[in-house]
């Protein structure tokens, strides 16, 4: 067969569902196979990037890469931010691009770079198919790799000469593997650290929320009582609910869930991810006494050095240590744990009746939204001061319900991600919260949501700046740079992309205004001006911080 059908027919055998993209010149032959196909269903963007933040939310949800497309050249650099994003928050994606032929790659030429080098940083394998026949192989392998933990992206680049080659190769099939398990005698020494500890704690990181390491979890703090921090991507890794979930640790300052850490004596990492919360904001002094549970070994740091370390699947590692503490009679002090979920829980109710006008206070919006979501339904974060409020604000009661890019930290991944997630859960509520600056980097996206009808609500939060940036300058220097800019007439906007559109301009009005919007169906818009008064009340709180006990 051709070999652009050939890469067709092996990425359904792979179990490929969707591609997202803008096609080109260059990858002509494998979109006339790619349609031909009735397993892949390929998405048209309006841009490349806001492909990848489909595929990465696509792939956080399921564990499993979806496909983003782009031509060489400008269609390549269009989707490399997206791109990284996905690698760095540990999704599994497929990135397909074309290129030029063969055989003016090696001369100055029409639209072309070495795209498989430029990507080489932001994934775990960048490769161009130099022979049909190749096709299977690389395939296979790119899947692989994309799956295997930790997950991220793998470039797959097909020039348009090799695409209409010849192949009489068939695809592989996918077997899939067993990730080993941690040796009992490390697991063994963890139990007993564990037992000799009086005020353990669990910090929970991206990886708890993948591979069923959730339910373990919660076992095992059923079991020993041992309270969890989650950082800002392990959210929903136990339910917000429940007495041993002790909210996200991650802000620059210090926050009430930093007093926990400070007073255990031992703090057990499970699938924590660096890029987060580096180690030198909560262990400055190199002195904490860490267990590290993981997929793979720890990153080296001079902050980040485990007394022990159990390597395998997360899920299986945390079943064998739950049986290892069933032998012993445990007794352990979670006085500060107690008293720290009391004082959060306080904290987060505190503008809960807030009836101001003119501006809503972050808090309010959170809260209000929290109520008016089902324990399973999606909350996607953009980046920007918005996401600091929702990583403190806004907790979970499942795994994998809040997705927060925290790796890479990419503007513009809400919007096009939450399209991405109804395409998973079409029948749950998918919520974008959005700053203005990061709604308008891929504003052009609210078409592809009105063409599929996505079942998706977008919340902007309106300060008309780049409120983050004006944050952390005036908390450093006093003052911030010129940082303003105007927006559009939203509900223009959302009239012109044919969107339900809401302006709520006071408090006590978005829960309702929220819960209507919930009864329809389609693309939504609610926008909202917020008192972004509260980021610098919330600095000088951080900064005043007094443990509980």
């Amino acid at each position: 067969m051709q070999a652009s059908d050939l890469l067709v027919k092996c990425l359904e055998e792979e179990g490929i569902e969707y591609i997202f993209g803008v096609p080109g010149e260059e990858n002509a032959d494998f979109m006339m196979s790619l349609e031909k196909s009735n397993k892949i269903q390929f998405i048209l963007t309006r841009h490349e990037q806001g492909a990848a933040f489909m595929a990465e939310a696509y792939g956080r949800l399921t564990g499993n890469p979806a496909g983003c497309l782009g031509t060489l050249g400008p269609g390549a650099t269009n989707l490399i931010t997206g791109v990284a994003n996905s690698n760095m928050d540990r999704a599994p994606m497929l990135v397909l691009t074309g290129q030029g032929s063969t055989t003016r790659l090696h001369k100055e030429s029409h639209q072309a770079m070495d795209v498989v080098e430029m990507f080489k940083p932001v994934t775990k394998w960048a490769v161009s198919i130099s022979h049909q026949d190749n096709i299977p192989e690389i395939t296979r392998k790119a899947v692989r790799l994309a799956r295997t933990e930790k997950p991220g992206a793998v470039l797959i680049e097909l020039p348009e000469n090799i695409a209409h080659l010849p192949s009489d190769k068939t695809p592989i099939k996918p077997i899939r593997y067993r990730r080993s398990n941690p040796d009992k005698s490390v697991v063994a020494q963890a139990a007993q650290k564990i037992v000799a500890a009086k005020r353990p704690i669990i910090v929970a990181g991206n990886g708890c929320i993948r591979k069923r390491a959730s339910n373990s979890l919660r076992q095992l703090c059923e079991l020993t009582g041992i309270g969890v921090i989650s950082t800002f991507m392990g959210k929903g890794a136990v339910d917000l609910d429940s007495e041993h979930c002790l909210f996200t640790i991650g802000l620059g300052a210090k926050d009430l869930t930093a007093c926990a850490l400070d007073a255990s004596d031992l703090i057990i990492m499970l699938g924590y991810d660096m890029v987060e919360y580096h180690p030198h904001l909560w262990n400055e002094n190199t002195d904490k006494n860490i267990i590290h549970i993981d997929f793979l070994p720890a990153e080296i740091d001079e902050h980040y050095n485990p007394q022990l370390e159990l390597i395998g699947d997360l899920a299986n590692a945390l079943d064998m240590l739950r049986e290892a503490l069933a032998e012993y009679e445990l007794d352990f002090d979670f006085s500060q744990q107690q008293a720290v979920r009391r004082d959060m829980l306080v904290e987060l109710a505190e503008h809960k009746d807030d009836t101001s006008e003119g501006k809503i206070k972050p808090q309010k919006c959170l809260w209000d939204l929290r109520k008016a979501l089902n324990p399973e339904d999606i909350v996607l974060s953009d980046v920007g001061a918005h996401k600091m409020w929702i990583a403190r604000h806004y907790h979970c009661h499942e795994p994998n319900t809040c997705l927060i890019p925290n790796g890479f930290c990419s503007m513009g991944f809400a919007l096009p991600g939450s399209i991405g997630a109804s395409l998973v859960y079409p029948d749950r509520n998918i919520v974008a919260v959005c700053g203005d600056a990061g709604f308008m980097m891929n504003v052009q996206e609210m078409e592809t949501a009105r063409r599929l009808n996505s079942n998706i609500i977008a919340i902007v939060w309106e300060d008309n700046a780049y409120g983050l940036i004006e944050w952390k300058q005036d908390t450093e220097f006093g003052r911030h740079t010129p940082l303003s800019f105007g927006n559009p007439d939203w509900m223009q906007l959302a009239e012109a992309f044919v969107w339900t559109g809401y302006f709520v301009k006071n408090s006590a009005d978005f829960s309702g205004v929220l819960n209507e919007a919930l009864q329809h169906s389609g693309p939504r818009l609610i926008v909202l001006p917020v008192d972004y008064d509260e980021n610098p009340k919330l600095t000088e709180k951080l900064g005043k911080i007094v443990c509980p006990i």
